[in-house]
């Protein structure tokens, strides 16, 4: 299912969060289809959403999506589980075709490499109404943005970077950001996951007198070899069993811009030697064609691995390596960085509250001590997270302790005794709160699952949410 039957109230709140999606308000003239392995499922989603104003259409699998689509323009595309309703491949190669379009993936917890390569937006299953709203929100102006890319001036002046934060180290990558980014060096982004080491990649180009033209990320862990190689360079009608159509690959796409490759380190040993010419010499053949095509790219690449040490255990080119090495930066571990812990965090909540529709002005003194505690092993990304989990999970205007993930708060410094009973209750609110929220997300937000795990009724589940403070109508809902 992508997503629960909804009551009445549920469709209230989706109405007033719809207005924050992108400014794809309620009574939205865009046209959407809903594609489920699971008809029924899909024609209730498309449903709920023609009941919000938008122009929805159910399809089962691929091959009804190729026949809405060629019965007119689609705004977006939403595929629940795409290996169940077509497979990776099929997919990949209708997107290809269908620039204008958004696509939506919703995929399970445990996601396919293959099936979450190249989507506009993803969003896990079970899909929460304001998820799958503001999903079709970005995938909608992707799909415009490929079409008619906002305008700029090069005499324009830089808006701020988006790489955010006043710590010593990541003032000093910016600053060697900015040197490199006109020179046209190649450039190896560096650090652990979750750095932000894509948001670099982008300031890069942003800096640089490319910035007019497109920035093509691609993703080299994402995709199978036979994939990948037909995402890169392109094919020819013919080259292989669905390729109807040449296909311009996304090298051709940064032609005068800028190509980032992502984690590539996990180019196999055949791409590597493939990656190597492109690289030394920006030249290359299509799949299954023999014209040989040139392009001007500046390449940025980015890993979260040690290359030396794949080079020393014969596991990356050194040829390639050098080759790539040419500026190297590496992004800051967010535990090197604290002091912009608080920076981030509320950053991340300004965005969150506005996509959330809630108003959420900040952290009380524990919860930011706890932030600003914790050793972030998945780094800025993890705290955007907790961060996001804290405001649509929180009941207060003020993100809590209680509303952050239990591997934050366990760092979280101990609380000032207060002496008497009433602080002790309130230290006791706090992992009692967590413990229903984990149960609640462990069994895929279903009531009647979460109270067995944790050896109650129902009935008490509710009791002790409402005595904790803990709205479970604002919760996601799962069928329980």
């Amino acid at each position: 299912m992508l997503s629960p039957q909804r009551t009445s109230d549920q469709h209230a709140t989706a109405r007033s969060q719809s207005t924050l999606c992108g400014g794809l308000a309620s009574g939205s003239s865009a046209r959407v289809i809903i594609v489920d392995a699971d008809r029924r499922a899909a024609s209730a989603t498309a449903g709920w959403l023609c009941g919000l104003g938008w122009h929805a259409s159910a399809a089962g699998s691929i091959a009804d999506v190729r026949k809405l689509l060629g019965r007119g323009k689609c705004d977006a595309c939403v595929v629940v589980a795409p290996g169940a309703a077509g497979g990776a491949g099929e997919w990949l190669l209708l997107r290809n075709t269908q620039q204008s379009t958004g696509w939506v993936a919703v995929l399970p917890a445990v996601e396919s490499p293959e099936g979450d390569a190249g989507w506009d937006a993803r969003v896990s299953m079970p899909a929460a109404d304001e998820a799958l709203l503001a999903a079709l929100a970005v995938a909608i102006d992707a799909g415009r943005q490929r079409i008619d890319p906002p305008a700029t001036s090069l005499a324009a002046s830089p808006s701020p970077t988006s790489v955010l934060g006043n710590a010593p180290a990541i003032r000093r990558v910016l600053e060697v950001a900015a040197r490199v980014a006109d020179t046209g060096a190649t450039v190896l982004i560096t650090g652990e996951s979750g750095t932000g080491k894509s948001l670099l990649a982008r300031e890069i180009h942003r800096l640089s007198g490319r910035r007019d033209a497109r920035f093509v990320e691609v993703a080299c862990g994402s995709l199978a070899e036979s994939l990948l190689e037909s995402e890169l360079f392109g094919h020819v009608a013919g080259a292989f069993t669905g390729a109807t159509t040449d296909r311009e690959g996304r090298f051709s796409q940064a032609d005068g811009g800028t190509m980032f490759l992502d984690e590539i380190a996990t180019a196999t040993p055949a791409m590597q030697v493939k990656l190597l010419r492109v690289l030394q010499d920006l030249e290359f053949e299509p799949v299954g064609g023999g014209k040989t095509r040139h392009v001007d790219a500046r390449l940025i690449l980015a890993t979260h691995e040690d290359l030396d040490g794949l080079v020393a255990a014969g596991r990356f080119r050194s040829d390639l390596f050098w080759r790539i090495n040419v500026v190297a930066i590496e992004m800051p571990a967010l535990r090197q960085r604290r002091c912009d812990i608080p920076l981030l965090a509320h950053h991340f909540l300004a965005v969150a509250a506005a996509r959330a529709g809630r108003a959420v002005e900040g952290f009380t003194p524990a919860a930011l001590d706890a932030l600003c505690s914790h050793d972030w092993p998945g780094n800025v990304r993890e705290l955007q997270h907790a961060v996001e989990r804290g405001v649509f999970l929180g009941i207060d205007t003020d993100i809590d302790l209680a509303d952050l993930p239990p591997a934050v708060t366990a760092a979280a410094p101990p609380a000032t005794a207060g002496g008497c009973e009433t602080s002790l209750r309130h230290s006791l609110v706090a992992p009692e709160r967590q413990l229903i929220v984990a149960a609640l997300e462990k069994s895929g937000w279903r009531r009647d699952a979460a109270a067995r795990a944790l050896g109650i009724n129902r009935t008490t589940l509710y009791k002790k949410a409402k005595r904790l403070g803990l709205d479970l109508s604002l919760l996601p809902v799962a069928g329980g």
